[in-house]
């Protein structure tokens, strides 16, 4: 069975509706060690339901999973005592005893099987639905006409109160990776009773707890959980995510100390935050890529030498060094460097900006006539200009003169995607679920794909590395699955987000690290 996968996370910076005006770097008083974090208005807060990185920021407080990632981008135990199989297939998860939410319910393996039969489950329509789908019985929660028959997965069995069995459909090496994703996490049985009341004061299982409800396009209050005996422990007691409008309302609330960490200081403000903030300005290496794609369904983009003059017509450097500052990295590749396997140059000519030879493969291929739409989303203001940047290359290096921007709302840029109604060459974005290849590479290959790529024989290979006996041998199938999307190019890779983040003198023990959701282990930062 295909691992099917469709998170396209689109940058939603400019989404919310208001910034948070009041409140200090402190956000609780003088004797309130409390912490604020720049953040966007969530779409969700139940874990099955959240896949926008805003969302993500503030469960990775309120939730722990089975698994986390180490300093290397490597699985290991969170909640878990262990996670075991001996062929891939089958897993035997065994939970640590004595842990609870935040309303004292125990945490078992019912809470995990509850609340991934109802994530799995077709008819709910939670965005994180396809995470499951390589468990047993995801077809039937999942059919292609009517309501499924059933409400649980197959695959899952719980054994004992501290033990979860699962069972895959076909060996699958990199499910431990999943079970570090935070829409894995658990629920208690009292979200089910009224779920609408539980997204607006979700009750958690980790080190923060919610402190009031939800204050839409305000804030979210956290408070330290105090009977929490999990593995990572709160310093500070509290934390508010403050929801801003804008980048730049969040990075001038940072620089008056009115929030103490903002991840995404806008890529034109950067000189200024490195020499403002000297040692609390950070780059940090991101799992985020930014791609242009292209819609396959449209039979004027059918020829792949077409697709790849554009490619090599675009002079990402220079893109890169006018639009954000040097900030963020060009890239051959489709994976992040942040995760294994990946290969600089993977891409090759193909990627490489050569205006004369794609010139020659743009005549090759027959050129281009009518208009070019360029298409992207409103969210953020740096998608036009860098695409106002490749219109220009595009119209200079190719002689395309009639090129037009089709700029959507972004609330509904996912589903014209999703629904095959590009215009033309598309912003796409992959933000990393968790750092393997397969994360990167289903989505490119698996059906349905938003190019309309055809990729079964990308997706066999996928398949055979996800069969592999270790993640490290299944990389070789990874990278001939990507060297076969990049030879087909329904999509080529422009740059590698490096998230530009800072902090204010309010907070220290601010221990960095990309394999984090919030950049920044929460439960570490202490306030002065």
């Amino acid at each position: 069975m295909t691992v099917k996968k469709s998170r396209w996370l689109i940058s939603l910076t400019a989404v919310a509706l208001a910034a948070s005006a009041c409140g200090g770097g402190g956000g609780g008083g003088s004797k309130s060690k409390v912490f604020t974090f720049a953040n966007t208005e969530p779409e969700h807060l139940i874990p099955g339901n959240t896949n926008d990185s805003y969302g993500l920021n503030v469960d990775s407080a309120l939730f722990d999973t089975l698994m986390t990632l180490d300093a290397n981008g490597k699985p290991v135990p969170q909640e878990a005592a262990s996670v075991d199989s001996s062929d891939q297939k089958v897993w035997t998860i065994k939970i640590k005893p004595g842990l609870t939410f935040h309303n004292g319910e125990p945490v078992t393996a019912q809470s995990y099987a509850d609340a991934w039969n109802h994530t799995a489950n077709g008819a709910n329509g939670w965005g994180n639905n396809y995470y499951f789908s390589a468990i047993d019985g995801y077809a039937d929660l999942n059919p292609d006409k009517g309501k499924p028959k059933v409400d649980t997965l197959k695959g899952l069995k719980v054994v004992d109160p501290q033990t979860l069995q699962v069972t895959l459909s076909q060996p699958f090496s990199q499910f431990p990776y999943i079970l570090s994703f935070l829409g894995t996490a658990p629920m208690p049985k009292a979200a089910f009773g009224d779920l609408k009341a539980y997204e607006e004061k979700p009750i958690g299982n980790g080190p923060f707890m919610m402190d009031g409800a939800w204050e839409h396009n305000r804030q979210i209050k956290t408070k330290k959980f105090a009977g929490y005996k999990g593995p990572r422990p709160a310093k500070a007691d509290g934390v508010v995510f403050k929801t801003y409008a804008s980048r730049d309302a969040a990075y001038t609330d940072l620089r008056a100390g009115r929030v103490d960490f903002d991840t995404q200081i806008p890529a034109a403000q950067v000189p200024q935050a490195k020499r403002l903030l000297g040692k609390r300005y950070l780059s940090v290496p991101s799992g985020t890529m930014d791609f242009l794609e292209f819609p396959l369904y449209d039979d004027r983009f059918a020829n792949a030498d077409l697709r790849k003059a554009i490619s090599m017509a675009i002079d990402r450097q220079s893109i890169v060094n006018a639009v954000f500052n040097g900030a963020y990295k060009p890239t051959g590749s489709l994976l992040a460097p942040i995760v294994p396997g990946y290969r600089a140059d993977a891409c090759g000519q193909a990627c490489t900006y050569n205006p004369t030879a794609a010139k020659q493969l743009f005549d090759k291929a027959g050129g281009f006539k009518g208009t070019l739409h360029l298409m992207f989303s409103n969210a953020d203001p740096t998608y036009e200009q860098w695409m106002t940047d490749v219109a220009n290359q595009l119209k200079q290096n190719l002689g395309i003169t009639d090129i037009t921007f089709d700029k959507i709302q972004a609330s509904d840029y996912i589903s014209k995607l999703v629904d095959h109604k590009a215009t033309g060459p598309y912003r796409s974005n992959w933000t990393m679920d968790y750092p393997s290849p397969e994360d990167y590479l289903t989505p490119r290959c698996a059906k349905p794909t938003r190019s309309g790529y055809d990729g079964a024989a990308c997706e066999t290979l996928i398949m055979k590395g996800n069969g592999a006996s270790t993640p490290e041998e299944g990389r070789k199938y990874y990278q001939q699955a990507e060297d076969l999307v990049l030879k087909d190019m329904p999509i080529t890779p422009l740059w590698n987000w490096q998230d530009q983040a800072g902090y204010s003198g309010h907070i220290g023990d601010v221990h960095v690290d990309p394999y984090v959701q919030t950049l920044v282990h929460l439960d570490q930062v202490t306030v002065k």
